[in-house]
């Protein structure tokens, strides 16, 4: 038997990838300012890409609590 649709902790489990994606990003972003001169174009291309995707991440959470708060209402 399959187990029901339990979503009453998504909103909770949704905030949490948010707030370590953000901290990721913050992470990238000193990294970047502090060791820019000593790594390589390559490298710094890479982490730019990453937190561009991080950013994106973040809008697509946030979009996900507003479904599921309208879904709980």
């Amino acid at each position: 038997m399959a187990k029901p649709d339990d979503r009453s902790d998504n909103v909770q489990k949704l905030n949490t990838s948010i707030q370590k994606t953000i901290e990721n990003y913050r992470e990238g972003q000193d990294y970047l300012d502090e060791h820019a001169d000593e790594i390589t174009g390559e490298e710094i291309k890479q982490i730019e890409k990453k937190n561009t995707k991080r950013l994106n991440a973040i809008e697509g959470f946030r979009a996900e609590v507003e479904d599921e708060k309208a879904d709980q209402q």
